[in-house]
This record gives C-alpha cells, structure tokens and sequence, in this order.
C-alpha cells in the first residue's frame, strides 16, 4: 500500500514512520521544506508524487501556552488550511483512506471531566490554545462533509498531550514535558514554571499514539471522532516534582502565577478506542519520563555541538 505521512519529519510523525518501515513499508514522507500544505498547487503537487492509498495527516503548527499566545492567526490559519487541502486533494485523487489527528486542545474549556467525544460541541476552548483548537476541529466537520458528500474514509482522533524522545525542546514552544527536562537541566539551581501548577493533564506516549493511529487505519471507518489516550491525569506541580525526581534537580520549583495556566483540567475517556479498534495505551508515565530524560541527556550534548 502507497503510505503518505504529512509531517513526517515531526515528533510523531518521525515515531509514525519508524513504525511503519519496520512493519515492512516505505510511506513517503511530506516535510514542510518540500511541500507547504498551506498551499493548494504544493498539496497538488505532493498527492501527484505520492500517489497514496492512505494518507496519515500529522502536519501542523503547533507549541506550548506561550506560543499559541504569541501565533493565534497563525496557528488558526495554517491548521485549518493544511488539512483543509490535504481533504481535498484526498477528494480529487479518490485516496481511499484518510486518518486526521486533532487535539485535545479542541475540547470546551470547562468539558466534564474525563472528555468524552460527545462532549466535543458544548463550549468554547481554553482561550489560550483556541485558535489552535478550533482550526483542528474544523477538520472533523470537513471529514463528516466529505464522507457524507463525497463518500471520502476519513476518520478523526483525538490524541492526548504527547511526549517521549524526539520530542520539541525549545525554549519558547515547547509543551510541558519537553520544557520541565529542558529547563531541569538547564538550570540546576531554580526553574521558574508558568501558572500555580494546579491544572492537571493527560500525557500519551508517542509510541502509543503511534500504535493507535496504525490500529485505527486497519480497523476503524466511521464518523466520529476517537480519543487516544490513557485515562489518567496529573497536576502540573505533581508532574514537575516527578520529573525533577527522576532528573536530579535538586533546585527551587517556583510558580509564577502572574502567568496564565491554561486549560484547569485535561483527561480523556479513551474507551471508545478500546471498543472499536482495541487500542490500550501501555507505557506508564514514570516509564515514558525515564526514556524521555535519558534520550534528552543523549542528544542535547550532540545538538548543542552542532
């Protein structure tokens, strides 16, 4: 089967098609510098190279509080127009499968916790990460339209904040696993975190996601959207003081609460994954931190080097 991976040099997307090479197929990979999805002639162009028969859409703009803060127009534009065209163009080349990732950030501010999929409409997103959110659940409405219409296999979930090796580790849009090492590290004697540390969330591993993107193209077809997650969640302060555990830090944690938290809480019902593909995620968080801070202690040396 011809495998087209949008943002396949991204953080899942690189995860995605290690996954797939070793399950014996070579997926062409789409990265940015080739193809600018935002345009319709460049998403032309990359279905007529690819030619796929399944299309695994992961491209997006995306980072932490402080960027989405800093990229609303841009994070709302570029979402919304990469996936717009990539439906398109999956329309006019009769691709026969899609698989669209959206975000929990799609969820209402103030969802009963945990998310449940039908919960998806009954309100409005954290302000902070809307744009954002909004753009990617708008995806969903074009998938339901372009099945009902066009009769186009795209399918729509909902993964839970990613993290693990390869993960983004910037200073200034990275999301919070990836900055709590990065800072940890960084500056042994005091980290300053945003918020009060209250807010809690949930945290997939990126293999696991990978797993339940493949276990969904195999095995799911319908409309509605699907979570990918673990069912448990954390508070921000618990999640630094397990990951300063497992670091070394030794330093002051101190909390800016001038600084916004975000969404108050974020925790998926991933049952229905369960029920209708039989994906489970499998990695424990303080497993996923270990590998994650041994593979960040292995690559920044090298990275800085550069």
């Amino acid at each position: 089967m011809r495998v087209l991976v949008t943002g396949g040099g991204g953080f899942l997307g690189s995860h995605l098609v290690e996954r797939l090479r070793a399950d014996g197929s070579e997926p062409f990979v789409a990265r940015q510098a080739d193809y600018d999805l935002t345009s319709a002639s460049d998403a032309a162009r990359l279905f007529d190279d690819a030619q796929p028969e399944l299309v695994f859409h992961l491209a997006a703009e995306v980072g932490g509080i402080g960027a989405n803060r800093a990229n609303p127009g841009r994070y709302w534009y570029a979402n919304l127009m990469m996936g717009a065209n990539v439906l398109e163009q999956a329309r006019l080349a009769g691709t026969g499968k899609v698989v669209l990732t959206g975000t929990v950030c799609a969820y209402p501010k103030f969802a009963p916790v945990p998310f449940r999929e039908d919960d998806l409409w009954d309100g409005y997103p954290e302000e902070t990460n809307a744009p954002y959110g909004v753009a990617k659940k708008a995806l969903l409405v074009g998938a339901q339209a372009y099945r009902e219409q066009y009769g186009t296999n795209a399918i729509f979930l909902l993964p839970a904040n990613l993290y693990g090796p390869g993960d983004n580790f910037h200073e200034t849009n990275a999301h919070v696993i990836a900055d709590l090492i990065r800072k940890m590290h960084s500056s042994p004697d005091e980290v300053v975190l945003w918020g009060d540390g209250t807010p809690t969330r949930e945290f997939l591993y990126v293999d696991d996601c990978a797993d339940g993107l493949l276990l969904a193209a195999e095995r799911y077809d319908g409309a509605d959207p699907v979570n990918l997650g673990t069912g448990k969640e954390i508070s921000i302060r618990e999640l630094a003081e397990l990951v300063a555990e497992l670091s070394g830090f030794e330093g002051e944690i101190r909390w800016d609460s001038s600084m916004p938290n975000g969404q108050p809480r974020r925790s998926l019902d991933a049952s229905r994954a369960k029920e209708l593909f039989g994906f489970e995620a499998k990695t424990p968080l303080r497993e996923g931190l270990e590998r994650t801070i041994a593979w960040y202690r292995e690559a920044a040396p090298q990275a800085a080097a550069r």
